[in-house]
């Protein structure tokens, strides 16, 4: 959510970044946010003109009633009646303005980097830099579903009896390589800094609508019945979500944190589910990094935490590119976004593995989480980067490692979490 001074002060570069986005149907958005702010800050004036009107009457009574002037004192009574009765209408007004601003606000998108490429959709993204050299071996590699069923590590036939569509069992050495490559990428980022945390795997609504955008909620929560609860559909909402209404000393800056989660998403839209591979599931584990910095110093954080994520990949052989995301394919409250990329021999394409953000003050502002410096309190600016998602960070894993016997190699330094093992054999 952006600042509603920047829509007061200079409404043309908000409509010009939504225009940029695509996004013309939010124009009107702009125009009724200054008329609903013009009523409501001409109504906060008539409300402080009224109060500061009874307070002087209601003194006024006091001096009458100390002369015993009841009669009086009982006609200013009425007149402070009438002003009671019209200060609880507007001021019920007021309350109905907050919200129908508020409602509008939120939907408006932030304000984009000006380094952001212009484009209509994702198929517009522009890649920046690739890492290692993309192999095609001389022989053929299997879809990862088979990969996975060969060493017997994949069981979606008993996943769909138990849970449906969507779901899986990993089992054997595919589950301890999966582990493997969350436990190493706990330690890799523990090694960079960042405090390890498990968060809750659940957040209330209040969260949620302070972490990302209403259309996202739609695509991607589940809905616990009943409660204000909803499932988390990455980490990064709750422990974003950990510093709600909190005043952070700014010496305590920037805050640097990686947490694991299991991850649970609806999966609502074009893309659908896979039948037989794990590349969208409704449920996946996650290690994130979040970060909470000085405004000034987001884009230097920005460029750390893509580049961590490259360096993860590549410590796993792992080639991979970065794509820098385009207007259009930039959620409404990111300022820049790049996804990471990981090759795939058997396609002989990249596909996205993470994805980093920053948000600028989007999430503070509608979290109301502040920094206290020597000039006084302001919003910081809040990030948030995938380190691996599995199972996508899995299927890159396997493609890249196969060998020709069917056996799969397991990265050097995953080797350690896996009791030393080097090669995981088909059965």
């Amino acid at each position: 959510m952006i600042d509603i001074k920047l829509i007061r002060e200079n409404p043309e570069l908000v409509k010009e970044n939504i225009k940029k986005k695509f996004q013309d149907n939010k124009l009107v958005l702009v125009d009724e946010v200054i008329s609903l702010d013009k009523e409501s800050r001409e109504l906060t004036v008539m409300c402080d003109e009224l109060r500061s009107k009874r307070n002087s009457l209601s003194k006024e009574i006091g001096n009458l009633m100390a002369k015993n002037e009841k009669t009086k004192a009982e006609e200013i009574k009425k007149e402070v009646k009438e002003i009671n009765d019209k200060l609880a209408q507007n001021e019920g007004r007021e309350e109905e303005l907050k919200e129908e601003i508020k409602s509008r606000m939120m939907k408006i998108p932030n304000i984009m980097d000006k380094s952001v490429p212009i484009g209509k959709d994702d198929s517009e993204n522009v890649e920046n830099e690739k890492f290692g050299e993309p192999v095609i071996p001389p022989y053929e590699i299997p879809y990862h579903a088979d990969i996975l069923e060969s060493i017997g590590g994949l069981d979606k036939e008993s996943a769909g009896r138990t849970s449906g569509n969507g779901f899986y069992y990993l089992m054997g050495d595919a589950a301890r390589l999966h582990e493997a490559m969350l436990a190493y990428a706990r330690d890799f980022m523990i090694n960079k800094g960042f405090t390890y945390c498990i968060p809750p795997f659940m957040i209330r609504s209040d969260v949620v609508n302070g972490v990302m955008s209403f259309e996202e909620m739609d695509a991607m929560m589940y809905k616990i019945e009943g409660e204000d609860l909803f499932l988390i559909g990455t980490s990064e909402h709750s422990m974003i979500g950990k510093f709600k209404d909190q005043i952070v000393k700014e010496e305590e800056l920037p805050i640097l944190i990686t947490g694991y989660s299991p991850c649970f998403r609806k999966e609502v839209g074009s893309h659908g589910l896979e039948e037989r591979g794990l590349y969208r599931v409704h449920q996946f584990e996650k290690q994130e990094m979040i970060v909470l910095c000085k405004p000034e110093e987001q884009m230097e954080w920005y460029n750390k935490m893509w580049s961590y994520t490259v360096e993860f990949f590549r410590s796993l052989d792992v080639p991979v590119r970065t794509l820098e995301c385009c207007s259009g394919d930039l959620a409404d409250l990111k300022v820049k976004s790049c996804d990471v990329e990981a090759w795939s021999p058997r396609q002989q394409k990249y596909f996205e593995v993470g994805s980093c953000s920053t948000l600028g003050d989007a999430q503070s502002r509608r979290l109301s989480i502040r920094a206290k410096g020597d000039k006084g309190n302001y919003l910081v600016a809040t990030l948030n980067n995938t380190v691996v998602a599995t199972p996508r960070g899995l299927i890159a894993v396997l493609e890249n490692n196969y060998q020709e016997d069917g056996s799969i190699r397991v990265p050097e330094v995953l080797r350690p979490y896996m009791g030393g093992t080097k090669v995981i054999k088909r059965k």
